[in-house]
């Protein structure tokens, strides 16, 4: 910890990149101790729950410490970086001693509550970002001096392995052991009392570990018990903890994208009831279109491909159709109609599936929406889709046929009433026009929910879809 005065050190706290995100990722350091920055510079790369984004640092100065490695995913409000500004900017280009000073933690608190610097929006109050302090959590030095090893271990990234760790104090008072939802239902399934265990985690957490390791302790000292004189072999415990072939096995952590996927696909499933209609379609006149307009100079330099006109056959069901684009607020018990389609495009990313939508796509015409999806596309593929540009969206298009799948059920995006999972596009057999030809043919799959969307209108959306593709002058009699 470095001697400075609070006027001359200043630090820089994880702002909120998204709106309501709690914790991101650093990826990448761009400045290290004794770099000389400049307001608006990029110092650090992020990633969070939805994407990658670069920190500006918002002052001119010399970086004094970084706070946290590569790899470590840090709350929202938590200091990242101390840059000298100032007077002390000259001091920090110099060795600096360490020595003994009251924690800066305690320093930061004391300073007027400000306004956060934020990517999006206007910026989240530091009351918005700071956690409920937990029951006998450890004293901000301790916290400072923490380790990065104890830090990933905070984060998921790897057990920390401390050496015969001290057992943390008993709560008081009778106090609720601390542990997270998980490890409670662990510890219930496996009969332990949480008040038993000896807490290993940060702030006295109880850990899965923890749990495991309680049971172990106690199944021996049972089994003398329950044992026959005879010697007879005592059957090996079931919630024995389990065990990992390390060599042939790959764990990674959950985290980033990954870990907002997996929440929101559960906290989906499990909300909405979902209901999945299929219908197959000859789609051999939207191809035709589709090399039409490849050949048309409206459209050149534009992606043109079946997705471009599946997304306006969609949006022209939804016109016809207009209660099917709604979401459900449990909270106020109502059906909320939206007057507006910012169309979701499910992406496939190396950082995990990410769903950015296209704002007001029922405004626009079919050039500005072939355009609309190829800068989403290409910017998804770059991973610089912005948090924003995943925010809002009201229907979902899903196209699993790129993989040469036939179809799927798509889950609903949280927050939404119906996803569209479109197929592989195939040459098959089909009647046309009283005889059996060769004709490009794929399957549409809806999914909706079922508490707004009655399977009458769930229908009448994607039999109208499928009419569009069908017969793609509808665009214009429909439209």
């Amino acid at each position: 910890m470095t001697t400075m005065t609070d006027s001359s050190v200043r630090e820089f706290k994880m702002p909120d990149v998204g709106e309501g995100l709690t914790e991101a990722e650093i990826l990448k350091w761009y400045v290290q101790p004794g770099d000389t920055v400049t307001d608006g510079q990029v110092v650090c790369e992020v990633e969070t729950a939805k994407a990658a984004v670069e920190l500006p640092i918002p002052y001119d100065g010399v970086v004094r410490e970084l706070h946290f490695p590569e790899g470590t995913t840090v709350d929202v409000g938590t200091s990242i970086i101390a840059v000298a500004v100032g007077d002390g900017a000259a001091a920090a280009a110099e060795p600096v001693q360490e020595a003994v000073a009251d924690t800066p933690a305690a320093e930061e608190e004391a300073k007027p509550a400000a306004r956060q610097p934020v990517l999006v929006g206007y910026g989240v109050s530091t009351s918005s970002t700071r956690r409920r302090p937990r029951k006998g959590a450890q004293a901000p030095a301790a916290a400072q001096v923490a380790s990065a090893a104890i830090q990933a271990e905070m984060n998921g990234h790897g057990p920390a392995a401390p050496a015969a760790p001290e057992a943390p104090a008993a709560p008081a008072g009778g106090d609720r052991p601390l542990a997270k939802p998980p490890v409670r239902k662990l510890a219930k399934d496996l009969g332990v009392d949480l008040a038993t265990v000896v807490p290993s985690g940060p702030d006295g957490v109880i850990t899965r570990e923890d749990v495991h390791a309680a049971v172990a302790a106690a199944t021996p000292a049972a089994a003398p018990e329950s044992a026959p004189a005879a010697a007879v072999p005592a059957p090996s415990p079931a919630a024995a903890p389990a065990s990992y072939d390390t060599a042939r096995e790959t764990r990674v952590p959950v985290k980033g994208v990954r870990k907002a996927t997996a929440a929101a696909m559960v906290g989906s499933a499990f909300t909405a009831p979902h209901v999945t209609e299929f219908v197959t379609v000859d789609v051999t006149r939207t191809m035709k279109l589709v090399e039409e307009l490849k050949q048309d100079k409206e459209y050149t330099g534009l992606r043109v491909n079946p997705l471009l006109l599946i997304a306006k056959a969609l949006l022209v069901a939804i016109k016809r159709n207009p209660d099917i684009n709604a979401s459900w607020d449990e909270a106020a018990q109502e059906i909320v109609v939206k007057h507006y389609v910012n169309l979701g495009i499910a992406a496939a990313t190396p950082r995990g599936l990410i769903v950015p939508n296209i704002k007001d796509a029922h405004a626009q015409t079919l050039p500005q929406l072939a355009g609309s999806l190829g800068e989403l596309v290409s910017t998804a593929r770059e991973g610089k889709t912005s948090p924003s540009a995943m925010q809002g969206g009201t229907v979902t298009i899903t196209n699993v046929g790129v993989f040469g799948v036939d179809t799927g059920t798509p889950i609903l995006n949280p927050g939404e009433s119906a996803i569209l999972a479109v197929g592989a596009i195939k040459l098959q057999p089909w009647v046309h026009k009283g005889k059996v030809k060769p004709r490009q043919v794929t399957t549409l799959a809806l999914s909706f929910d079922h508490r707004l969307v009655d399977g009458e209108l769930g229908s009448k959306v994607l039999a109208d879809v499928a009419a569009v593709l069908e017969q793609p002058k509808r665009l214009i009699s429909w439209a």
